[in-house]
């Protein structure tokens, strides 16, 4: 694995525990702030830093009408549907239902690029999209059909923007475009919170207060910005298999300090749906391991081939080598001959003959 693509893993991983505290803390900024004003909020203040320390060229750069809509809808539209649904249903059925996003983005991204997964990677969907039947077919602890589908809903919108971000990323700062659709995500939901919502009452609590800003620093600076540093030097399918770290979090966190109830139906739907995404991202990561080892192993062309010519001999003799010839035998020099002795050109040679010797000579 090379040195870049530990760095973007370690970067999907730190984003992948983050965005575990997505839901618990929204659960109780909810509390004080709905669904609409809590993403503009949330979005609006991560936006202002991001401007802030983003580079100007890249910043312009990304200022585009298409990259503000697809903020405004990946991020915007698809967050202002998560916080309707966790308003709606327990932190534990919303954590969980959300560790589906990694087969959803599979099954996009295939859709999309027109790509054949393996059968195992297939394999994998079904028993984790079969988890989230499990999960929503359950209830109790604050769970609700209606909250679930709005979660399910925003599942898919995420997931197709997580597809398409790979393209929009191609040559642009990533921190730059983040903060662009952060902005563009935060102006899109504050017409729909002011005609939906009115205006937001004053907070009833600091805990409030702190889960606003939790949500803001760990929830959305930093995991956004790790992901979009992570998924522009891996593919979509494979950063996409790190929203697996994101469930494990959220549902333990709701059982602990939300009371939710871990029953059998929600324990064996979490199990598969955590072991459907293990079978579908083992071949991502297999099969970029390969290539990674196929690029290290690519023997690389010996300076031998280049320089062990006679001064003498004719262009054409100088770079035929004979089919039959093993590679030992295309390569060897004597051991005695000195580097002047290959690359030595007769006093006598034309300025052809000795510009034609260079030309083969790295």
């Amino acid at each position: 694995m090379t040195t870049d693509r530990r760095r973007a893993v370690a970067a999907l991983s730190t984003a992948g525990l983050a965005w575990g505290t997505t839901v618990p803390l929204s659960k109780l900024a909810l509390g004080w702030l709905p669904p609409g004003w809590l993403t503009v909020v949330r979005f609006g203040l991560a936006a202002a830093v991001l401007l802030a320390v983003a580079s100007r060229s890249g910043v312009r750069g990304a200022m585009t009408p298409r990259l503000l809509a697809s903020g405004a809808i990946g991020y915007g539209g698809a967050v202002v549907l998560q916080n309707a649904g966790i308003a709606r249903t327990s932190v534990t059925h919303a954590a969980l239902l959300i560790g589906a996003a990694p087969v959803v983005v599979a099954v996009v991204a295939a859709l999309w690029h027109r790509s054949v997964a393996r059968p195992v990677a297939w394999a994998g969907f079904a028993v984790s999209l079969a988890g989230v039947g499990l999960i929503t077919g359950g209830s109790g602890g604050g769970a609700a059909a209606g909250g679930d589908a709005l979660v399910l809903a925003s599942l898919l919108v995420s997931a197709t923007f997580t597809v398409a971000q790979g393209r929009m990323l191609r040559g642009r700062d990533p921190v730059a475009l983040t903060a662009v659709q952060f902005l563009g995500a935060a102006l899109a939901a504050l017409p729909f919170a002011v005609a939906t919502e009115g205006v937001p009452a004053a907070p009833s609590s600091a805990g409030t207060v702190l889960a606003v800003a939790g949500l803001t620093i760990v929830g959305t600076l930093l995991p956004f910005t790790l992901f979009a540093y992570g998924q522009s030097r891996v593919s979509a399918e494979l950063a996409g298999a790190f929203f697996n770290l994101e469930p494990l979090v959220g549902a333990v966190a709701g059982v602990l300090f939300f009371g939710d109830p871990a029953g059998p139906l929600q324990l064996a739907g979490a199990a598969a749906i955590i072991a459907g995404i293990g079978l579908s991202t083992l071949p991502l990561l297999a099969g970029g391991q390969r290539r990674g080892r196929a690029v290290a192993t690519a023997p690389a062309p010996l300076r031998q081939d280049h320089v062990s010519v006679p001064a003498a001999a004719s262009r054409r003799d100088r770079v035929s080598v004979p089919a039959a010839a093993s590679r030992a035998d295309r390569v060897s020099v004597p051991a005695a001959a000195s580097r002047a002795d290959l690359v030595s050109v007769p006093a006598a040679a034309s300025r052809t003959d000795r510009e034609d010797l260079y030309a083969v000579t790295p």
